[in-house]
């Protein structure tokens, strides 16, 4: 799929081979806000798209980093709505939020687990039961996260597993814009080409529901944007891919770049991740009531 790596489905279906038999897709916009479901049928279609079998819903918003609160308030009903049709009706949720806490741009994880709202211990009709950690990296921890997430599965034995974690774009404009839920759950670091044990149904045994939004992308990738506009009046898009692929080859092929400002858009994004979450995990409270909880 042209070198190029994403976290999101969406992105795979706009390059060749993309799309075809066995994947579906369908886009809605509401003014600003397009959302955009991705489903992939096959397995043949699942490697080709070197995405796994299931749904990846996106919501992508220009604004989504600078919107005032009540429209990320309007946001997180949405996600909120999505994320509450993915997971089981009832039962105990597991909320594992996967990344470094030490790497700001990989931070989302943890900051979102710090936001939710934890009911596991209390005996309250109103609040589904809920638990929610930041197991950290194997960097740090010396033990794989899907191996964390295997022990705490069989000892708390929740209905559903819900991972955050933050992606990896293949377009600019997708970084910090875009919030992607899939059923498929989540293969850490994946996205900037470190890949490790998958977090999923099949190694978990209950269904895992995956959240993440594009916190990062290849300088590579910023190499091919620059060209195909440079390039635009010349040549063709083919022309910026084969230069670009050319200059990856060396050692900019290595860097990722994330925002300069990514300090304050985590932290903005994780609330309203956060927001949505209790949201969908506590439907007898109100979006405001949940709001308040956050501060």
């Amino acid at each position: 799929m042209n070198g190029y790596r994403t976290d999101l489905a969406m992105e795979r279906t706009v390059y060749p081979g993309g799309m075809g038999d066995g994947v579906n897709v369908n886009t809605q916009r509401h003014g600003e806000m397009e959302t955009t479901w991705v489903r992939i049928d096959t397995p043949q279609a699942a490697e080709r798209l070197g995405k796994a079998q299931g749904v990846y819903w996106t919501l992508t918003h220009p604004r989504l980093p600078s919107l005032n609160p009540e429209e990320r308030m309007e946001i997180a009903k949405e996600v909120g709505q999505m994320l509450r049709l993915l997971l089981p009706p009832q039962g105990d949720v597991l909320v594992l939020g996967l990344g470094n806490r030490h790497m700001t741009a990989d931070a989302l994880g943890d900051r979102v687990v710090s936001g939710v709202m934890v009911t596991r211990h209390l005996n309250e009709q109103r609040m589904r039961s809920v638990c929610a950690m930041a197991p950290g990296v194997l960097g740090i921890t010396g033990v794989e996260t899907a191996e964390l997430a295997l022990g705490l599965t069989q000892k708390l034995k929740p209905s559903a597993v819900l991972v955050i974690d933050a992606l990896a774009a293949m377009e600019t404009s997708h970084i910090c814009t875009t919030i992607q839920l899939t059923d498929t759950g989540i293969s850490p670091g994946s996205g900037v080409g470190n890949h490790r044990k998958g977090i999923d149904a099949q190694w978990l045994q209950v269904p895992v529901i995956a959240i993440g939004i594009p916190m990062v992308v290849y300088a590579s990738t910023i190499v091919r944007d620059a060209l195909r506009r440079i390039l635009s009046k010349e040549s063709t898009e083919e022309a910026a891919e084969t230069m670009a692929a050319e200059l990856a080859d060396g050692a900019i092929g290595d860097f990722v770049v994330t925002p300069r400002s990514i300090d304050e858009l985590v932290q903005g994004l994780a609330d309203m991740l956060a927001l949505a979450i209790n949201t969908a995990l506590q439907p007898e409270f109100t979006v405001e009531e949940l709001s308040h909880y956050l501060h």
